[in-house]
């Protein structure tokens, strides 16, 4: 079985994702597979440059912050990026996928909705937080402008689209314990993983 685990940029996928692999369940982060795929796939830093239509690699290093502020403000050029990048990053993990020996494996994706991902998952879970305190977390996080954090946001689902459409929904705003909840999801995916074999 395979499981998305999802939320908005600074709603805690991470932190979620790292109770899950400490139960022992593989994750994927799409996040991080999708670094790589930009930094060292040659045709695809082409196709970056052609979509962006400058050269945002200097001496074949990606200038993230650049490539950032061009697709976070053009939603045309962003979503060319992302049909360059997603199909490539779907083959990565079907291909670890082969590779794994659990129940279950974990996508992690921020994007899960919005690259078409969730149609590779049989369940989906989002991690929930409020926005002022997401905003508040990215930037103690990262050296980021408030600017910034509020155009990823808009070009990303909100919580209410994610939501209504996930099989699980974990509070991470710090009002509520979040280990018993995916105790409770993690048990629930491995008897259901145990029917799908039989």
């Amino acid at each position: 079985m395979r499981l998305g685990v999802t939320g908005g940029i600074g709603s805690g996928k991470t932190i979620v994702c790292r109770i899950f692999s400490i139960l022992g369940v593989p994750v994927f982060s799409a996040d991080d597979a999708a670094k790589e795929i930009m930094d060292n796939d040659e045709s695809i830093k082409e196709k970056v440059n052609l979509a962006t239509g400058k050269n945002v690699y200097r001496n074949g290093i990606l200038q993230r912050k650049e490539l950032a502020t061009i697709i976070f403000n053009n939603r045309e050029i962003l979503q060319k990026i992302n049909s360059i990048v997603h199909p490539v990053l779907f083959e990565k993990f079907l291909e670890w996928e082969k590779m794994q020996h659990y129940p279950y494996v974990i996508m992690e994706a921020a994007i899960l909705f919005e690259s078409g991902a969730d149609k590779l998952v049989d369940r989906i879970l989002t991690v929930t937080a409020p926005e002022s305190e997401r905003v508040k977390r990215i930037l103690e996080r990262n050296n980021t402008e408030i600017n910034d954090v509020i155009s990823r946001m808009k070009n990303q689902y909100d919580d209410n689209f994610r939501t209504a459409r996930s099989h699980y929904v974990v509070d991470n705003s710090g009002e509520k314990l979040v280990v018993p909840e995916i105790l409770r999801i993690h048990n629930e995916l491995l008897s259901l993983s145990v029917k799908k074999i039989n």
